[in-house]
């Protein structure tokens, strides 16, 4: 049964008849009534072109930009204005727009083909792909790549009940669930597919970048492996490993392929690929050579100049500065129109940060606000939720119920889980441990919230919580296999020493199921003063996660949160179970914490800890050339440069503002 006919469907239905002059009428009409409908400017702009009206289609294409920057079609139909005008190098660069938003559609790969001599074998290759897809598939594509999920996996889901082991099905279906992070359903689709098509590259590859985001870097390089060895002369191929190898902490041969790579064929597709330039300067900042990195980075930012990863990965390098006519580039890219959305968000936080260096910090703060709404508006979350979830851990994780469930979990002392919120010290703290000669640093492992997602299960919105009631549940024996599991899982990022680090701040969310597979496990917190952690927060574009981070207010009641939480660890859990580490102490005499520290690891002391920056490790976090130096009290203060634009901050920390 349909419903009932939309607005949308009457202009699609005189478009089809070729009534384009109706069909322009009700999509005027429609966006009289709703200004930013995007797929009404898009229509009024297709039905323009019909009737012969160029200049009216690009007007209408503007508002379009103004409104949905990234919808992919907006860009096919500047290249069909272009092509009409005979304008080919515009007809191109919008077309290649095009699909990188939307990899679907096929009458810009055609046009691609058609236009430009390079993209050629690469626009044939995409359209033999969509031309083999079933219908249903090509829309479900389109859909996913438009930004409207829940039809295309409705129709996904729909297809696979016909055609369970339709590769491609499968591949988009996991693709979704990655989107939605949903990352044990997507791997085990492609577990599914790499063994019903074994010699299936597409679902090797996208089997690999799962196993990665899920951490599982042991697996991920042995499926890279597999990929390079069942075509070693592809040069992408031996990237792909590359990627897989410096996951598990080999920087050495990773940098070792690029290099080689990129040496052997300097002129091809992978060469002028930005995202294999920003990669590689991914690598080469967390070994520690900065200048390569710059280099690397500048290189990508060449390739295609709004690339804004690259300029932010500039500016995250937190030691590099931008010269002034790269703070022009940026400030004019910044206001360049129709630049993607997620290029937006980089530069603007690029360029809070380049004026933040020329000491202009109004101006500077007004841009890292912009980049924060642009983020805030993508992710969608929701403090009071958090606030609920923090307060459920303290409802059921009381002390009673840890006196209930003494003993069992896996009894091994190796790990020392440094908490808190991010900026707060934690690498600095990790970077000291990590000079310790019976200590490995890692890198913010997820698998704690990984056990408490499992333990949670998947919930519809309207569902309760399962976790951490689900802990209730758990058998000494189950609490120990947990932890076990922990140990075994995060093996391959340890190098031989006795004790490890895992430094995912938000594990403090978690310390009640720590406590229970890991009684042994230490625990610190590390603590900075509330409107300095809370302000570098909020001038920080983090990679994934943190979503939290993009508004004062949130920020102020994540931090509220916080410390009620871990004020309640203190009184639930053993005395003395997590030892809090104040940054500000650190700064102040840096001696007598690392012997703090050390003493409540149950360590001796080493004098290398207290030269932390001499230690020669690869660090993976924004904080990673700061820790490479001894420490700067300057940014004890920092914060009060931009006091004056803090008080939503204030109002939202309360009283947690003085503490």
């Amino acid at each position: 049964m349909t419903g009932k006919p939309t607005a949308l469907d009457a202009i699609d239905a005189h478009m089809r008849a070729g009534t384009f002059g109706d069909a322009a009428a009700a999509a005027r009409r429609l966006v009289g009534k709703q200004p930013g409908n995007a797929q009404a400017l898009y229509r009024l702009a297709v039905c323009q072109r019909y009737l012969g009206a160029p200049d009216s289609a690009a007007e209408t294409l503007d508002d379009l930009a103004k409104v949905a920057p990234d919808f992919a079609r907006l860009w096919q139909e500047r290249g069909h204005l272009a092509k009409v005008a005979g304008d080919a190098p515009a007809a191109i660069a919008a077309y290649r727009e095009a699909v990188r938003r939307n990899d679907a559609l096929a009458a810009s790969w055609r046009n691609l083909a058609a236009l430009d001599n390079r993209a050629a074998g690469e626009a044939a290759a995409w359209l033999r792909f969509l031309a083999s897809l079933p219908p249903p598939l090509l829309r479900a594509r389109g859909l996913r790549n438009e930004g409207r999920v829940a039809q295309a996996e409705q129709l996904c889901r729909d297809f696979l009940k016909q055609h369970p082991r339709h590769i491609e099905a499968m591949r988009l279906l996991a693709a979704i669930g990655v989107g939605h992070g949903i990352y044990e359903d997507a791997e085990f689709l492609l577990e599914s597919a790499v063994e019903f098509a074994p010699g299936h590259r597409g679902a090797l590859v996208d089997y690999i970048d799962v196993l990665h985001k899920r951490q599982k870097f042991r697996e991920s390089l042995a499926a890279a492996e597999r990929l390079l060895a069942a075509d070693k002369d592809a040069p992408a191929n031996h990237l792909i490993y590359a990627n897989q190898a410096m996951a598990a902490g080999d920087f050495t041969r990773a940098l070792a392929i690029y290099d080689d790579v990129l040496a052997a064929s300097p002129n091809s597709p992978l060469a002028r690929d930005e995202r294999v330039w920003l990669t590689r300067g991914h690598a080469l900042k967390t070994a520690g050579r900065a200048d390569e990195a710059v280099a690397a980075y500048r290189q990508a930012a060449r390739l295609r100049p709004e690339f804004g990863d690259a300029w932010w990965s500039l500016a995250n390098l937190k030691v590099f500065r931008f010269g002034a006519a790269e703070r022009q580039r940026l400030a004019a890219l910044v206001e360049t129109p129709g630049v993607a959305v997620e290029d937006r968000v980089h530069l603007l936080f690029a360029l809070g940060k380049a004026l933040e260096d020329e000491m202009r910090h109004a101006d500077s703060f007004t841009r890292y606000a912009e980049g924060n709404a642009w983020r805030r508006r993508q992710l969608r979350y929701d403090a009071g939720r958090m606030t609920r979830r923090l307060e459920l851990q303290r409802r059921v994780c009381d002390a009673p119920f840890f006196r209930a469930r003494a003993g069992g979990g896996c009894v091994a002392p190796d790990p020392i889980f440094v908490v808190g919120l991010p900026r707060a010290g934690s690498t600095l703290l990790e970077q000291i441990l990590a000079s310790h000669s019976a200590v490995d640093g890692t890198l913010e492992l997820h698998h704690i919230g990984a056990y408490a997602a499992k333990l949670d299960g998947r919930l519809r919105k309207d569902e309760a919580p399962r976790y951490p009631g689900a802990l209730t549940a758990l058998t000494a024996a189950e609490r120990r296999a947990l932890g076990m599991r922990y140990l075994d899982e995060t093996r391959i990022h340890r190098r031989g020493a006795p004790r490890f680090v895992d430094k995912m701040p938000n594990n403090f969310r978690h310390l009640g199921l720590i406590h229970l597979i890991l009684p042994n496990a230490k625990i610190i917190d590390a603590r900075r003063h509330p409107l300095a952690c809370c302000f570098s927060n909020f001038k920080q574009l983090f990679a994934s996660g943190q979503e939290f981070t993009y508004s004062l207010e949130d920020l102020g009641a994540y931090y509220r949160d916080y410390v009620a939480l871990m004020a309640h660890w203190d009184e639930a859990l053993p005395p003395g179970r997590v030892l809090r580490v104040s940054y500000e102490d650190v700064v102040a005499d840096l001696e007598a914490q690392v012997r703090r520290l050390l003493d409540y690891c149950e360590l001796p002391f080493e004098a290398a800890c207290l030269r932390y920056w001499e230690t020669e490790r690869f660090i993976r976090t924004p904080s990673a050339e700061q820790v490479r130096r001894p420490i700067n009290r300057d940014s004890l203060e920092h914060w009060r440069r931009y006091e004056p634009h803090l008080q939503p901050l204030k109002d939202a920390l309360g009283e947690c503002a003085e503490a």
